[in-house]
Parts: C-alpha cells; structure tokens; sequence
C-alpha cells in the first residue's frame, strides 16, 4: 500500500473516532498513534494524516456545506459514517490541496471506501464526488455548475 493510501485510510479513520469522541485533535491523535503500536506508521504517513486530519478539521463546516450540496437528498447525519469521512478526506483534498490531482482523490476514496464501508458505498462516494468535481470545475471557469441529467433532458 502507498503511504499516501495508508494516510488516508488512517485519516478517515480517525476522523471516524472524531465524530463519536469530539476530543481535542492533538491529544486524541496522539492516543491514535499510540495504538497503533502492531503496524507503526512511518512519519510519512503520519504527517500526510495529520495534514489531512486538521485540514479537515478547519475547513469542516465548508466541506460539509459542499458534501451536502452534491448529495441530492442526503443529510450527513443519515451517511453512514465511514462514507462521510471518505466524502470529508476527498472533498479535502479537491478543494485544499492543487498538488493532488483530484480524480486520484476520487479513485482513492472509492477505494477506501469499498474497503471500510462497502461495496455499494463505492458507487454513493463516486457520485457525490463527481458531482462536486463538476461544481468546483464550473467555479474555476466563472459558470454555475449544471447537472448533466438536466442538460440532457433541455430542448
């Protein structure tokens, strides 16, 4: 496994524990770790995932805006919350991180969660961030992102 896979998956996880034990991120990370004394992570790996983790964390209530705007009739409370921690480690990376192509942050995410979740929630996490791959595209080009369903059906 890539150490940037690695880093993801340990992100998702902790942002997982996050939302069911909101301890103060240092602190908790350093319990993660701390755990995880079978499979020691590199500092690589590591530092990827923290990045990753206090992105998220200080960028939340926007990633969380823009999850729920692609997610056509879902609340984050009712996605499962594996799922809305992979969507929050993508979503992350499309919109924070230029150096990350973001259809690798996609790839990725379908990947993790076939793995954590399920294999259904493959298909739910491509959509939701296709879609938002097509709103941040229309963004960068100064249009209102469309649904291609809707163009399709236009006379």
């Amino acid at each position: 496994m890539s150490i940037r896979h690695t880093a993801r998956e340990r992100a998702a996880q902790f942002l997982f524990q996050m939302d069911f034990n909101p301890d103060q991120p240092a602190e908790a990370l350093e319990l993660f770790w701390g755990q995880q004394e079978e499979e020691k992570p590199s500092n690589k790996v590591i530092s990827f995932a923290e990045q990753i983790v206090y992105g998220v964390l200080r960028n939340k209530d926007e990633i969380d805006r823009r999850i729920i705007s692609c997610a056509d009739n879902w609340e984050l409370s009712r996605m499962g919350a594996v799922d809305r921690n992979v969507l929050r480690v993508a979503a992350y990376e499309m919109l924070y991180c230029n150096d990350i192509p973001p259809v690798v942050s996609i790839n990725e995410a379908i990947d993790l969660v076939k793995d954590l979740s399920n294999p259904e929630s493959g298909r739910f996490v491509n959509g939701v961030l296709d879609k938002l791959l097509r709103s941040i595209t229309a963004e960068q080009k100064g249009k209102p992102a469309t649904d291609p369903e809707t163009e399709k059906r236009a006379p």
